[in-house]
């Protein structure tokens, strides 16, 4: 009985796909080949709206310090601790679409973070951008607020393995990093000797892929941009905002540019301070330990990033970088803060255009005022070698 079935079934899909060919070649070609060049009209246009990119990171770390493991973690009880492994850092899709001619939108999401607990991870940038002209464009949803040099780079183009202490902190803080909020941005004078940006933005304040705000107080920030980032440009950041009824700041200045030195060599300089509430430390203190209001817990860092870049053009390689990133930052400066300074030597080899293939080589070390043990607060030395491809 089934055999029959499928035998008469099969029959009459032949038969339907013989009289719809008979029809196909019986119409007019003119009206056939009018329909179809349409159809693929409209097919090519809506492809040419989307685009789709990403980055992968595979690295391998080494601890060099006795009883640090990979991920800077003292362990002083530990049966074995794990000091060398191979991980993903970063496996970055992304998705753009070109809805009109004023209106767009993104998604970006980072597999990688689903090897861990993904509560508040996986998804990164998820916005509606709308471009009025060059001075005025705004943006909804979750991305990051302009709010100093390291919010205007993706992590895959920075000059060094990973992004500041100072900017974990202050994005953990709700200043920095991924936010759901409102953005208004834009520039002026593009075309003189002082160009001008500017970036205007209220959040939430409590990081990415929040159901809702925790409180209701929101965060707002400024940015004022001065020059050219591919000469020399001066950043100045501003935020105020509440966070559960105190008041809270933020503050900061940055400085890049890039300083030619032979027709092959160049120097890429970042410089960044900030200060502001660590009111994220605040609260995660208990009430009869805290000493004073949120005011009194302040957090301040500085950063010196200097690139010498010699480019280069042998097969797919353009550039061989060397760069050393050094940092100081305190959590809590008015009280027994810990002070944190941090050393990143790095080689890497740039490969295709806008660093879309990466080797990376460089040293992680971290130097503590007073070590904690069993935690991540304890003077470590990590080796990182981490190879990156963009697409």
């Amino acid at each position: 009985m089934h055999k029959r079935f499928f035998s008469f079934a099969a029959l009459l899909l032949l038969c339907c796909i013989t009289r719809n060919t008979y029809a196909w070649q019986s119409a007019p070609a003119r009206q056939d080949s009018t329909a179809r060049d349409s159809s693929v009209q409209k097919v090519v246009t809506f492809i040419k709206k989307i685009s789709f990119g990403g980055v992968f990171q595979a690295r391998y770390t080494g601890s060099l310090t006795k009883d640090v493991d990979v991920n800077g973690v003292h362990q002083p009880n530990a049966d074995e601790v794990v000091r060398n492994s191979f991980s993903i850092k970063r496996a970055r899709l992304q998705a753009k679409a070109q809805v009109s001619d004023r209106f767009s939108a993104a998604v970006l999401i980072n597999l990688a973070e689903f090897s861990g607990d993904t509560k508040g991870k996986v998804l990164e940038n998820v916005y509606i951008s709308y471009r009025w002209n060059d001075a005025l464009n705004f943006t909804v949803g979750q991305f990051r607020p302009s709010f100093g040099l390291e919010d205007l780079y993706p992590v895959d183009i920075i000059q060094s393995m990973d992004f500041s202490n100072q900017y974990y902190a202050f994005g953990s803080n709700g200043w920095q990093s991924f936010q759901i909020g409102v953005s208004m941005f834009g520039a002026f004078n593009k075309e003189s000797k002082v160009p001008m940006k500017y970036a205007l933005s209220v959040v939430n304040g409590n990081n990415r892929n929040q159901p809702s705000d925790n409180d209701n107080g929101k965060l707002g920030t400024a940015r004022l941009e001065l020059g050219d980032m591919n000469k020399l440009s001066l950043g100045l950041n501003g935020g105020f905002g509440a966070v559960k009824r105190q008041n809270v700041y933020a503050l900061g200045v940055d400085v890049s540019g890039v300083i030619p030195l032979t027709p092959k060599w160049d120097l890429q300089l970042q410089s960044e301070y900030k200060q502001g509430n660590n009111h994220q430390l605040y609260y995660a203190i208990p009430d009869s330990l805290r000493e004073g209001p949120v005011s009194n817990y302040i957090m301040n860092g500085i950063y010196v990033l200097p690139n010498f870049r010699y480019k280069i053009k042998y097969h797919k390689l353009t550039s061989i970088e060397f760069s050393m990133r050094y940092e100081y930052f305190n959590e809590d400066e008015k009280h027994a803060g810990n002070v944190r300074q941090s050393y990143i030597p790095m080689v890497s080899l740039a490969f295709l255009k806008d660093y879309g293939g990466r080797i990376q080589v460089g040293m992680q070390i971290d130097q503590y005022n007073k070590n904690v043990s069993g935690t991540k607060v304890y003077n470590s030395n990590l080796l990182i070698a981490q190879v990156q491809c963009r697409f």
